[in-house]
């Protein structure tokens, strides 16, 4: 494995149309020593300018879309953006692309047709423009996916997934490959408001059937994905409590093999920052 990465997976960074705060946030996070800063590129055309904002605004920190969507960002597009910022921050953006979700695509009228062979060619055509492999990383959560991050990508990232999952992946993957899955977490350390917060976020995911159909692969029963899950579901999913409990959550996905987690602190309004859960975290983890 690489050297240990802590990371930080936040949608506000997405959410938030104020730039100046947005990048506020990035220079907290620089000054607390975390390594990137994950976010979701939304499913629009293209890629966001937000994703610069933050490299102009910062002087270390990585910056990484969790995920491009392949459907709606042609690879011309992202090739010029790599390699734009490439230039001009070297070495401080990845380029994370995924195949997105049937029932995404399908409301917005589109077609979701063979996503892995739509991914290869999506690679082929980044090798065509000059983006090399280690620029890129993949979303991947079955064996196939994650094989195709190994070999054509820096490695991968999955989303929404237990720390078994993580053992599973780093097996695939092999040593060198980067394994960097999201954690989500919540801060309270009462089971009831806890378990509630995580149960509003994971109830869109337990709709996807990608994430389900990951989860069943990976031996968890169908029923207990029911209703935003069952409450063991919920605590391998989610690491809540203390600061301390929820890092020990975080270890897991260390211990399992992962060289980079990128860390969601779950609050119901992504437009707002939770800097101090992220402060205290930096304390216990870096």
């Amino acid at each position: 494995m690489a050297q240990r990465l802590v990371s930080v997976w936040q949608p506000y960074f997405a959410a938030t149309g104020d730039r100046e705060a947005a990048v506020a946030a990035a220079r907290q996070l620089e000054d607390l020593g975390y390594d990137r800063i994950w976010f979701s590129a939304g499913f629009s055309d293209g890629v966001p300018a937000r994703f610069r904002e933050l490299l102009d605004g910062t002087e270390r920190i990585g910056v990484v879309p969790g995920i491009v969507s392949i459907w709606h960002a042609s690879p011309a597009d992202a090739a010029a953006y790599t390699a734009a910022a490439a230039e001009a921050h070297p070495g401080r953006f990845l380029l994370g692309l995924g195949a997105s979700h049937a029932p995404l695509l399908e409301s917005q009228g589109r077609r979701y047709e063979r996503p892995y062979s739509r991914m290869v060619e999506y690679l082929d055509a980044l090798d065509a423009a000059g983006v090399a492999p280690e620029q890129r990383a993949l979303a991947a959560l079955g064996p196939r996916m994650m094989t195709l991050s190994r070999d054509r990508s820096r490695g991968a990232h999955p989303y929404f997934v237990p720390a078994e999952h993580t053992a599973e992946a780093r097996g695939v993957l092999g040593p060198d490959a980067l394994l960097a899955p999201e954690v989500a977490v919540v801060l309270e350390a009462d089971a009831t408001e806890a378990r509630a917060v995580a149960r509003r976020y994971m109830k869109g995911y337990l709709q996807l059937p990608n994430y389900t159909r990951n989860l069943v692969r990976i031996g968890w029963p169908e029923e207990e994905l029911a209703n935003g899950g069952s409450d063991r579901l919920v605590d391998a999913l989610i690491p809540w409590g203390t600061v301390e409990q929820v890092v020990a959550g975080l270890e897991k996905h260390y211990r399992a093999g992962a060289d980079e987690v990128t860390i969601q602190v779950l609050n119901d309004d992504q437009k707002s920052f939770p800097a101090d859960a992220f402060r205290s975290l930096a304390a216990a983890l870096i």
